[in-house]
């Protein structure tokens, strides 16, 4: 660990998606950090995504909890814990366990998960913990307990190359897991098709073989229709189905209920009865498939009946436990599945045990708890329902931003301002900080030290590269002291390496049938933890791995058989109507990560989509006057939110989409999800984020600006206007706009003025409307104001870069007044590399002097030469370009 000094480089894993990817990190001085791939680790060889190539600027302490506050104030570590705990036995003993309850994330590492669930499951005794992963993957989870007996990922990443045919279900992989989608771009040299099937035509979908933009919600009857079609032409392995799966003739049976034919099918989904052919025959052609499902599939009122279907298809084909040929649902967080494995779902107990008499009893004597959880809790959507109904008085939120990443967030906002006691530990502020009674600092990725699971069951080492910062600790140490000071036994490891050995040990525990079983890791010394290589689970006494589960055909159910669940479709939970029209779909971009409380902290990250956007389609903007690179308005019954218009035939007609990401120390306006409405899927308590009825309006603002200034600003309550954080390396941009005059022009400049000393330079056009300020101090530019309210307001980057400059020349300014750079302006356009800072302009340059292929453009100017995550886009912009006669695509 670093405390000032250079240390050689240190072995670790990204804390962003679900691919785990391994991580170089080299500590120069104090927190100054560079970092590449591991070559070495199975899950990315070497390659890092744009996010992970960045961490090193997201290791600053700007923003940072560093010591425990109470009620705002600062206070010691041991006042803060035993308020913590008598708050919560006092709760707890006048209103029952269940009137308490935590709320933890897949930031969590695997031994905070499991001292987290230790105590509010066997020691609170209540069941009401439940984790972030609810919004991302307990639809997966509900549908693989169902058809495997157990939440099993069948697969691994090397089927990803041996494939012949990879099925994206929901699932944008270019944007949410490049690294993987990467693997897959070399799959495609030899031959290996690709099948997207998404609303939208996202980066993943522009390059492949076949794109079905489905009507939303269409997902279950496109994959029975497969199946029906399967059946019908006799591609189904009737020889493996008697050996091995259960309830291949309930599935016909309820198949059979509605008109299965290819032109129904099409009909039912939207999308030309061709296409619906050629994916049916892709897929019987391809005996090594392997079917990704993700987001779209999961985050839906549906989810789990997708996924069901999904298992169906593959089950009834016998593709699975092969080589090649697997469903495979990927997680979105660094850690979700550790948290699935440690019971971090309120319906699960730890090592995939569930609340029957025999598992709740087991893990009962393991922990010496006799009073552990006899019963679920509440899930995510639930459990802060009944926080607004007063039920739950008092929270304990981990790692995690409910204000912004819940749906129906407004209603998150005023449960927790309802709660009685709340607490929150994370590494940073965040919106939901908020509302915390008692803020307790935890370490950040770069501190933390434990262990990870990713998308293919593989455990991974988080290491710590820099030491704990201020008071900063440990989430498991937090947890394992508020345990003790509440007066509980069994909470008193003296190391990280004792609570993963504790861990593995319940996973071995009385365990004869379990498939997650850690028992060649239940030993292992403090030693052997330090240097712990990546390893897939279940893990041998000997210490080797399993690549594929399934392999002999024999899954965790009662008779070792899989399950096939008959699934029928059904229609939206919200209809779309004559108020709101519209089906709104919420996800994520390709440079930021959830509520940005680390991605934005890097300006590179910032700069592909740097503002809140909505996307719509053609038809649909000129209908409604909305006009591309203009403010809309989106509405639901929920809420309303303020994005930057991006009219794009990408979008499918009828449908919106907006990114989920910005919060309020972003773009207040442009949150998403305070839009979603809460239906959740019946089984999982999964929520619907890809449709909510909505219309889409002009904001039509009379005026516009933006702001300049070295530091982020918040504005005060009683200004009504729209606004936007951009970071720079130098500076913090603020985008305006407003529909008002001129007295909230001048409340708007005096709040921007307060505080600013040096000379004021400023230029004025009254005929205009066009204002421009700036402030000038020992000769360094410390802001700059224009506004406007008809004309057009200059490019910003090159007001960015005088920001750098040590001292102010007379020419730039002159060019502060004039409103445009000095010389000829060096417009690159939008970025398209944020490894590389490529922007669009240069790569345009390059596709029209001849470069024809990614690859190419890559030679000459740079751009998607590192990650690769921009690589789709430039195949894009290379489409654009060529005739409009030609229609083959370009691969990336």
């Amino acid at each position: 660990m670093a405390d000032g000094s250079a240390v050689p480089n240190v072995k670790t894993t990204c804390p962003y998606c679900g691919v785990g990817c391994g991580v170089s990190g080299a500590v120069a001085q104090e927190r100054a950090l560079s970092v590449s791939g591991d070559k070495a680790h199975p899950a990315n060889l070497g390659r890092l995504c744009s996010k992970g190539t960045a961490l090193g600027a997201t290791v600053g302490l700007q923003g940072r909890l560093l010591e425990p506050t109470i009620n705002g104030k600062s206070a010691s570590w041991s006042d803060a814990t035993a308020l913590v705990a008598r708050r919560f036995k006092d709760t707890i003993a006048r209103h029952g366990p269940d009137s308490v309850a935590f709320y933890v994330s897949g930031q969590l590492l695997t031994e905070d998960y499991y001292v987290a669930n230790k105590l509010m499951k066997g020691f609170i005794g209540s069941g009401n913990i439940d984790t972030n992963s609810r919004l991302c993957m307990a639809s997966a989870v509900a549908a693989h307990k169902q058809a495997f007996g157990a939440d099993l990922v069948p697969g691994c990443y090397e089927d990803l190359d041996l494939a012949d045919l990879v099925v994206f279900s929901g699932h944008n992989a270019a944007w949410t897991h490049p690294v993987l989608f990467r693997r897959m771009e070399a799959a495609r040299a030899r031959g290996q098709k690709h099948v997207v099937i998404d609303p939208r035509r996202t980066d993943t979908a522009e390059g492949a073989d076949l794109h079905l933009a489905i009507a939303p919600q269409s997902d279950v009857r496109l994959w029975n229709g497969l199946l029906a079609h399967l059946i019908r032409i006799d591609a189904v392995d009737r020889d493996y189905i008697a050996a091995h799966v259960n309830g291949f003739a309930e599935v016909v049976e309820a198949l059979e209920e509605l008109d299965q034919s290819p032109a129904a099918v099409a009909t039912d989904c939207g999308v030309p009865v061709e296409d619906v052919l050629t994916f049916f025959d892709l897929f019987a052609a391809h005996e090594r498939t392997v079917s990704l499902f993700s987001m779209g599939a999961n985050q839906s009122a549906q989810g789990t009946a997708k996924g069901l279907s999904i298992l169906n298809v593959h089950l009834a084909t016998g593709r699975i436990g092969k080589p090649g040929g697997c469903p495979f649902s990927i997680t979105g967080q660094p850690n979700a599945m550790g948290g699935r494995e440690t019971g971090g779902m309120a319906n699960t107990l730890a090592g995939h045990m569930d609340f029957a008499p025999a598992d709740r009893d087991r893990v009962a004597r393991f922990w010496g708890a006799p009073d552990t959880a006899r019963a679920p809790g509440l899930k995510a959507v639930d459990m802060f329902e009944a926080i607004h109904a007063g039920k739950i008085k008092a929270v304990w939120v981990m790692a995690t931003n409910p204000a912004v990443s819940l749906p129906d967030a407004g209603r998150v906002r005023e449960a927790l301002e309802r709660c009685p006691f709340v607490v929150v530990s994370d590494c940073v502020e965040t919106d939901t900080t908020a509302f915390a009674d008692v803020k307790l600092p935890a370490l950040a990725w770069g501190e933390k030290d434990g262990t990870v699971t990713n998308s293919e069951r593989r455990i991974s080492r988080q290491r710590a590269l820099f030491s704990a910062p201020g008071q900063a600790r440990a989430d498991w140490r937090i947890v394992a002291d508020v345990a003790k000071a509440m007066g509980f036994d069994g909470f008193g490891w003296a190391s990280n390496a004792s609570v993963f050995r504790e861990w593995a040990r319940l996973t071995a525990y009385e365990n004869t049938d379990r498939v997650l079983n850690l028992s060649g890791l239940s030993a292992l010394t403090p030693e052997a933890y330090a240097e712990l290589l990546p390893v897939q689970w279940p893990v041998a006494a000997d210490g080797r791995g399993t690549p594929r589960l399934f392999v002999s055909g024999r899954f965790q159910t009662p008779d070792g058989r899989a399950r096939m669940v008959p699934t029928r479709p059904k229609g939206p939970a919200d209809a779309v109507d004559a108020a709101y029209p519209m089906s709104l779909n919420t996800g994520r971009i390709r440079d930021q990560w959830h509520t940005m409380t680390r991605t934005g902290l890097a300006p590179d990250l910032c700069r592909h989509a740097p503002e809140p956007f909505v996307e719509v389609h053609p038809a649909d903007a000129e209908a409604l006057g909305v006009k591309d690179g203009a403010l809309a308005r989106v509405i639901t019954t929920r809420g309303e939110a303020v994005a930057l218009a991006k009219v794009t035939d990408r979008q499918r007609s009828g449908g919106l989409f907006m990114p989920m990401h910005w919060t309020d120390a972003f773009a207040p306006s442009g949150r998403a999800n305070p839009l979603v409405a809460p239906n959740l899927d019946p089984t999982s308590g999964q929520p619907e984020f890809k449709h909510t009825p909505a219309r889409i309006r002009a904001y039509r603002e009379t005026w516009k600006g933006f702001f300049l200034t070295r530091d982020s600003l918040s504005l005060p309550p009683g200004l009504d206007l729209v606004w936007r954080r951009i970071p720079h390396d130098a500076c913090q941009q603020h985008e305006f706009a407003g529909r008002g005059g001129e007295v909230e022009r001048a409340a708007l400049r005096k709040v921007l003025a307060k505080g600013l000393t040096g000379e004021l330079v400023t230029y004025e056009d009254a005929a205009t409307g066009a204002r421009r300020d700036a402030w000038v101090q020992d000769g360094r530019l410390t802001a700059v104001l224009y506004v406007t309210l008809t004309g057009r307001l200059p490019p910003r980057d090159w007001l960015a870069e005088l920001f750098a400059e040590p001292v102010l020349n007379a020419q730039a300014r002159s060019a502060l007044l004039f409103g445009r750079p000095p010389g000829a302006p060096a417009d690159k356009g939008p970025l398209v590399c944020a490894c590389l800072k490529v922007g669009a302009k240069v790569v345009q340059a390059a596709i029209a002097a001849g470069a024809a292929s990614p690859d190419a453009v890559g030679a000459a100017t740079g751009a998607g030469t590192n990650c690769g995550s921009c690589r789709p886009e430039i195949a894009r912009m290379i489409a654009a370009s060529v005739s409009v006669s030609s229609k083959e695509p370009v691969h990336v």
